[in-house]
């Protein structure tokens, strides 16, 4: 493999994990966030584990088993949030309504 594709993929997670950091206004960019976060993994791990000479492809399945998962709940997440709170600005959570 190219070592320029090693190295994008290398930094993809961490790209990722950065752009969560920075986008944490609407709760929608956040689960994308979150999305691209569990992507990124999803590719990284089993190349990893290709130069490593270990045959694990099944880590890749879980991995994507658990990003389904979490994009589906949180979905069911943010739908609740906007039938409750009308939006889905985080800062709307922190506020106290007394």
């Amino acid at each position: 493999m190219n070592n320029m594709t090693l190295t994008m993929v290398c930094l993809m997670p961490i790209l990722a994990m950065v752009n969560m950091l920075f986008n944490q206004t609407h709760f929608l960019m956040t689960l994308l966030s979150l999305e691209s976060i569990t992507l990124s993994l999803t590719l990284f791990v089993p190349l990893m584990l290709m130069n490593c000479t270990a045959s694990n492809t099944a880590m890749a399945v879980i991995l994507l088993t658990f990003g389904a998962c979490e994009a589906s709940l949180g979905l069911s997440l943010m739908v609740s949030m906007s039938r409750s709170y009308g939006n889905d600005m985080l800062k709307s959570l922190t506020s106290t309504k007394c």
